[in-house]
Order: C-alpha cells, then structure tokens, then sequence
C-alpha cells in the first residue's frame, strides 16, 4: 500500500471516528435506529445526521444573521464540491461514499440548507400552516429521502413514507419543544389554529394562553394522521431494510402520546430516557 493510499485511510478512519462521537454526544433519539444498522449503512447515516447537525448548529447560534446565512452559503459550496468529488470539510469528506453508494441526491442536502435558513433569518413566530409544512419538507422530509435511500426502500413509496414520518416527528419536536423554543422568541405554530383559538403570535404569550391546549391538541392531530399514513406505507416495505424507520415510528409516537397525556408546554420538559429509547428500538427488531 502507499503512502498516499494509507494517509486517505487513516483520514477517511478519523473522519468516521470524530463524526460517530458527534452523533453520541447529541443524545439524538435517531441514534437508536443508526446503531443497529450494517456498518456501511451506520456510516452513512452518521455523515448525513452531522451534516444535519452542524448546519442547524449554524441557524441556531449566536452568529449575526447575515454571518449565519453566509456560512450556510458556504455549505452551499460544499456540497457543490462534493458531488464534484473534492470536499473540504471531514463532514462533506465522509459523505463521498454514501453519495456514491446509495444514490443520495444533490438538492435533499440543499433543501435541509433551505429549511434551516428560514431559521437564520430570524425568529420563526406563528407562520402560515403552507409554510410550516414547507419548513417540515425542508428540515426533516429532505432528511428523510436521504435516509431512505441509505436504508435501501424502493421508490416511490421510500419518499412517499419520507414526507409522511418526516412531518410527523418534526411537528412531535415542535411540540415538545415549545418552551424551549418561545426562549429565544420562536413560536412554530400555525397562524391559523393561533387565530383560531384566539392565541397570541408572541411567544411570550401564548404560552400561558387558555387557548393554547386547543392549539396544541390540533397540531397532534395532524402528526397523528400522518404517523398512520407512515405506518400503512410501512406496511408495503420490506420489512428488513425499513427497521430504522419503524424504530424511528415507535419512539417519536411514544412521545407524542406522553406529550399529550401531559397537557403540552408544560414547566418540566417530556423527553424518553435512554432505557426507553433503547427497549422501543429492541421491541422493533423482530
């Protein structure tokens, strides 16, 4: 072996190493279904979710916005010089191989640059539901092609099932987060089940709104309509290859149920522990 081809494997060896200590140190609940993939597919899934990662890291941190929205131009770049076959960055560098070997498509990385924008452009507060659902499609259903195509689900029923689960856990993490969220003045309910329930569009205030639990209970239900359509989707897929999405199902729905048995925006946040996480994961093996 030479010493150029030693060197890219010891790099290509470092780069899988720091990106699985990111994907741990998230605490983030897709860990479950990625750990118990085969290695190529492990790997792969670990590039795309600290892809994810370091591009909301980007819209959520204390930068200027017009700092944010360059840096996010420059991964813009990046993932132009990846399918170019020469990426910079240890991220970008990890996902040659998953582009190649599992087909993942150019303008998914970009739409999950698009949708984290809308964030960097500053606080999001009651949109309208046309464009929470385009945030959705963007931060989550992109995360979701790329997903399937690295599970190895047929198409089109891989990007159907994609837009169904990827709603339905990103409108679960906004509900849990709402506390978390109204903090720093973002308030990612639509604008009109607010009006409807005469809810403020301040953080602040809706908050503690009486109208708030109506508002809430409707955004669940619409999570829960398409938490059933991912499952009939899921019905039609091989079993074998789709075991991360239903492990994904499982704990999301789980949370979903706890948030509302508690009553939503609740003072102590509703999270899984790691037990639960993993005994979901293991019940979904079979």
């Amino acid at each position: 072996m030479s010493t150029g081809t030693m060197q890219a494997g010891t790099t290509a060896a470092g780069d899988r190493a720091e990106i699985a200590e990111r994907v741990l140190k998230a605490r983030t609940s897709f860990y479950w279904a990625m750990r118990l993939l085969p290695r190529a597919k492990r790997d792969a899934m670990f590039a795309v979710y600290a892809f994810c990662r370091v591009v909301d890291d980007i819209a959520d941190g204390d930068l200027p916005n017009e700092r944010k929205r360059t840096a996010l131009s420059d991964w813009r770049g990046e993932i132009d010089r990846l399918y170019e076959g020469r990426p910079a960055d240890p991220i970008a560098r990890a996902l040659l191989r998953p582009v190649r070997d599992f087909g993942l498509r150019r303008e998914d990385f970009l739409a999950v640059i698009d949708g984290v924008e809308m964030d960097a452009r500053g606080p999001i507060q009651a949109p309208p539901m046309a464009e929470l659902e385009l945030y959705c499609a963007r931060v989550a259903g992109a995360v979701g092609r790329l997903s399937v195509r690295i599970f190895g689900a047929p198409q089109p029923a891989g990007d159907r099932l994609a837009t169904e689960l990827g709603e339905a856990v990103q409108l679960t993490n906004l509900l849990r987060d709402l506390r978390e969220d109204a903090a720093v003045d973002r308030l990612y309910l639509p604008r009109e089940l607010l009006d409807r329930f005469a809810v403020p569009a301040k953080p602040a205030l809706a908050l503690d709104h009486p109208g708030l639990a109506g508002v809430c209970a409707a955004v669940a239900e619409r999570a829960e309509r398409r938490f059933a359509e991912a499952t009939a989707t899921l019905a039609g897929l091989p079993r074998r290859e789709l075991k991360p999405a239903r492990i994904i199902h499982a704990i999301y729905h789980r949370l979903l149920e706890r948030l509302r048995d508690a009553g939503f925006a609740t003072a102590m946040p509703v999270r899984l522990g790691k037990w639960e996480k993993l005994r979901i994961a293991l019940g979904n093996l079979r």
